[in-house]
């Protein structure tokens, strides 16, 4: 066991023995001595303590100084009431601090009741409790924040996730607050109530058991009682003046003393202004003419002290200043921060800016946030931190997507219009500026507000300004998101999967496959669609399979055909006949006669018209499945797939092309022509 942790246990067993157990005087007072030091300790702490959650157990500290301080309580009481000897620290507090007088100490102990109970108890426990409203309510707002100096790349996935941490903290800590603050509230209502019994049973001692007159065992009973009552309270009015320090701290992170001195004491002005009143008052009335001199000669003068100081270091820091311009013009281009390329870019005109602005209402940051939340779920992997930037380079309304610094696509948007598509089933049409969806370049009007509501009811699709560029970006995204998984990426993956299945992952890597082949069949999956989300499955179809062959390729195939199920439902719906293409054996056979395995993986040595005659085929069979409205799907061997997917995928970009074996069972399929040349 650690020594702090006995010594908080013994702390919390002693308050319960002192309850049960009465304690010669001497132990008493070296328990007093020690509470209020420890009130003490705690008040300087809550002072000067930078930030409210480095006493972040502050509610759990009130409660046991609690408990330990009524402990003390009852054991003095036990010895006024057995002995009339409760040691010297309650003896002292007595006669010292109420003077020896009956009614000056029960005077001086009434006070610091009525100052803690109906000031600082009341003023703390009514702070706490707004506060603690207040960072609850706040809560999702400073969450929101977060994510948006996340996508804007302001901070690193690192320090999203302490500052996320730090915000459930110090609504734990407020919330905790609000209830702890009772607590105190009630030990002065217990001191008073401790106070007045002692009072009067230590009169009823004296009288009857002790052979005292009433006004002698009044006399000293009360006295000591009062003394209890004061050595108990001071403490107590520590504690609840440190708690009061706690939850009024405006800065959460400030050094309090130099924040209060400079905020306090530091314009001149009102240092002028003091002095000048307390000189005059000196002057003008009966008041202590010295006195009231002197004070303000010295508030003038520590306005002047101010000034000075303010002066210098207003030059100060315009030297500086200076300083740094001269280097930053001496000093050679720092080269190294210009190679930084950003995977995914978001430029636009200042036209856009609108949108990007929460201080204007809008919400493309939060689009964004969910774009990478859509992504990773669809796919299974992390999008990259998105960088929104303006560019007043461009038109007002453009914007531009890059991907590691190239642009792939562009756009405009027209403020405060809404985008209208006819899905193809509208009669009637309405009136606006043509233009087309940047996403798949179709045909489409920007309307006004005030035809929005008729547009939706001619059956036109609606969309705002936010949407087509959110939804533009998800699309470019998912096009290149294989060219954006990086072996990073991918390490990150192993060591998530690595937590559940660590023996899968010291099976495969190193031992079977490296972590840049490992990268490639799942680039090779994310390239046509394929979610890699079920890691697991993957990563054991490779397992079982990287032994016979390290060719990204081939694994590629075995993995999906591991994942057969879940490209079924993505392609084919469950409960209906799928409309689709297959190959002649004859045209797979060409193809597998052609294919020509190097070192470095296969390669089709096709004949050019060949080509041409197979290209051209499957332009006419897809045809006739876009005439029907349905995706253009082939079949083919499982052997052939992955040359037949090469073979096309730079002439059909949305061709797709599955084995017979990554077909379920329980699908349904219709050949409606058939690819021949």
């Amino acid at each position: 066991m650690k020594k702090a942790d006995l010594g908080i246990g013994l702390y919390i067993l002693s308050a319960f023995i002192f309850l049960i157990i009465p304690i010669p005087s001497i132990l008493l007072d070296v328990m007093l001595a020690v509470n209020i030091s420890l009130a003490l300790i705690v008040l300087f702490n809550a002072l000067f303590v930078k930030e409210v959650l480095d006493m972040a157990f502050y509610p759990t500290l009130l409660l046991l100084t609690t408990i330990f301080r009524i402990s003390l309580n009852v054991s003095s009481t036990k010895l006024i009431l057995m002995t009339g000897e409760p040691g010297n620290v309650v003896t002292t507090f007595g006669n010292f601090v109420g003077g020896g007088n009956l009614i000056i100490g029960f005077i001086v102990f009434i006070i610091l009741i009525l100052i803690q109970f109906l000031v600082i108890n009341k003023g703390s426990e009514r702070v706490a409790e707004v506060t603690a409203r207040f960072t609850l309510d706040a809560m999702p707002g400073k969450q929101m924040a977060i994510d948006a100096d996340l996508n804007t790349g302001a901070i690193n996935d690192k320090e999203a996730k302490l500052r996320r941490e730090k915000i459930q903290e110090e609504a734990n800590f407020f919330g905790s607050m609000d209830g702890a603050v009772k607590y105190v509230k009630g030990d002065a209502a217990a001191g008073l109530i401790i106070t007045i019994i002692n009072i009067v049973g230590g009169i009823a001692m004296g009288v009857l058991m002790g052979g005292l007159e009433i006004t002698d065992a009044l006399q000293k009973y009360t006295i000591l009682t009062i003394g209890d009552g004061l050595v108990s309270q001071i403490p107590s009015l520590l504690i609840s003046l440190a708690t009061g320090i706690l939850v009024t701290k405006a800065s959460k992170s400030a050094d309090f003393g130099t924040t209060l001195v400079s905020q306090l004491f530091g314009i001149p002005k009102v240092m002028y202004i003091v002095g000048g009143v307390i000189a005059f008052l000196g002057i003008t009335t009966p008041l202590n003419t010295i006195l009231f001199l002197a004070l303000g000669l010295v508030f003038v003068i520590t306005g002047v002290v101010i000034s000075n100081h303010i002066h210098e270091a207003e030059i100060e820091s315009s030297t500086e200043r200076d300083d740094v311009d001269a280097d930053e013009i001496r000093r050679p281009e720092n080269v190294v921060s210009l190679l930084q390329v950003d995977p995914i870019e978001l430029e636009f005109g200042y036209g856009v800016i609108p949108l990007a602005d929460v201080n204007q209402g809008g919400d493309l940051l939060d689009r964004v946030v969910m774009i990478r939340r859509q992504v990773a779920l669809e796919l299974g992997c992390v999008v990259p931190i998105i960088r929104l930037r303006d560019n007043i380079q461009l038109n007002p309304n453009q914007y531009i997507i890059k991907i590691k610094g190239i642009q792939i696509s562009e756009g405009e948007i027209l403020f405060n219009h809404y985008m209208a598509m006819n899905p193809g089933f509208v009669e009637e049409e309405i009136t606006g500026i043509k233009t087309f969806e940047p996403s798949f370049h179709l045909p489409a009007i920007w309307i006004t507000e005030n035809q929005r509501e008729r547009a939706e009811s001619l059956g036109y699709t609606v969309v705002d300004p936010p949407s087509v560029i959110a939804t533009h970006l998800t699309e470019v995204i998912r096009k290149h998101i294989a060219e954006l998984l990086t072996r990073q990426d991918v390490q990150n993956l192993i060591n998530n999967l690595k937590e559940t299945n660590p023996s899968l992952i010291e099976e495969l890597v190193p031992k079977l496959l490296g972590l840049g082949e490992i990268q490639k069949v799942l680039q090779n999956l994310l390239g046509e669609g394929i979610s890699i989300r079920d890691l697991l499955t993957i990563f054991e179809c490779l397992a079982d399979h990287a032994a016979t062959t390290r060719d990204t390729d081939i694994l590629t195939e075995y993995v999906r055909q591991s994942l057969k199920r879940a490209i079924s439902s993505k392609y084919f719906p469950a409960n209906e006949t799928t409309s689709v293409v297959t190959v002649d054996p004859a045209i797979e056979q060409e193809i597998m006669n052609s294919v020509k395995q190097t070192e470095q993986g296969a390669y089709l040595t096709l004949d050019p018209e060949k080509t041409k005659k197979i290209v051209k085929a499957i332009e006419m069979e897809t045809e006739k499945l876009e005439k029907m409205g349905k995706s253009s799907i082939i079949i083919t061997s499982p052997i052939v797939r992955m040359y037949f997917k090469k073979l096309t995928e730079n002439y059909f970009k949305d061709l797709i092309v599955i084995s017979y074996n990554e077909v379920d069972s329980n699908v349904e399929l219709q050949s409606i022509g058939m690819v021949t040349a």
